[in-house]
């Protein structure tokens, strides 16, 4: 009897120590965000990593985590009944077996339908709330939410329920001072990065504004072609200040230097990006393939 116990006491442990792991590594990240630690570059998997299973799924989220991913990028809709579930489309055609507006269905009803994989083929997964992603990964991942800011005081209200207030990045193209109006009593937990599109004339007057005005920790950037210089100047304005932030999802988002070209070359693509332009965040539809990349680098844990 002696020796049950002990070896429950052991697995109690043990489960214990996991969760505690778990726990640390959402603060850990957050700590690199925190601290502009430039040392590494994070990964951002876009809705999850949605090549193993249905974007914006409980198990995208979940090989994400267990490949290594540090931010998960998820999107949020509102439901008839006033349920935040996650889906990019304002409409469930694309990536369930349903039809029409998310606006005209109710929770139950969409409970009733299966998510699609990336090649339109019917799974087994359903359609999960907000409130079952947060507790799901809390503690093990940071999440950015898209198109949060639309419904924001109800999200909050979830993230406090869960504990996970401190997990959540929000980006958005607001100006500094928008940002402060509409979700200035949100940010001392969650993390605001502001977007700006670095082939717009004013874009070096709102990064200067943003800065000084609110020291963000990171800035998402944008831009279309190589033949503009911006982007090299930002690196340089940006060191010690704040992160950046590149998204590799396709071609113009960051000058050609995205997902296919890293395929070819991920010296061209990605190492571009960190190298001449200062990127220590990137946003990618292929999180295993640049995880790989960074760890024989030696940019990412």
């Amino acid at each position: 009897m002696k020796k049950i116990n002990s070896f429950l006491f052991l697995l109690i442990c043990l489960s214990v120590f996991q969760c505690i792991v778990a726990q640390d590594k959402a603060t850990e990240i957050r700590n690199k965000l925190l601290n502009r630690d430039n040392s590494t570059v994070l990964v951002v998997a876009h809705r999850g990593d949605w090549r193993y299973a249905p974007e914006n799924s409980l198990p995208a989220i979940d090989n994400a985590i267990k490949i290594g991913v540090d931010i998960v990028e998820l999107d949020v809709q509102r439901t008839k009944d006033g349920q935040i579930i996650l889906m990019h489309d304002s409409k469930l055609d694309r990536t369930t077996t349903g039809k029409g507006l998310i606006s005209e269905w109710t929770l139950d009803s969409i409970r009733t339908l299966k998510l699609k994989n990336g090649c339109n083929i019917k799974t087994k997964e359903i359609v999960p709330t907000l409130e079952e992603a947060l507790n799901h990964m809390k503690g093990k991942i940071l999440v950015n939410l898209d198109k949060a800011d639309r419904y924001f005081d109800e999200i909050y209200l979830l993230l406090e329920k869960t504990g996970t207030t401190k997990q959540v990045i929000m980006k958005g193209g607001k100006s500094a001072e928008e940002v402060k109006k509409y979700f200035g009593k949100y940010l001392e937990d969650v993390i605001y990065m502001p977007i700006v599109k670095l082939d717009k004339e004013d874009a070096e007057k709102q990064i200067d504004l943003f800065v000084k005005s609110m020291n963000p920790v990171a800035f998402e950037l944008l831009f279309e072609c190589d033949s503009n210089p911006l982007p090299l100047k930002i690196n340089e304005i940006l060191k010690g200040k704040s992160l950046i932030w590149y998204n590799t999802l396709w071609d113009t988002m960051a000058g050609g230097h995205d997902d296919d070209m890293s395929l070819e070359d991920p010296d061209r693509g990605y190492g571009y990006l960190i190298d001449m332009l200062g990127a220590r965040i990137i946003q990618t539809d292929r999180p295993a393939y640049l995880i790989d990349y960074l760890r024989k680098r030696g940019l990412h844990n």
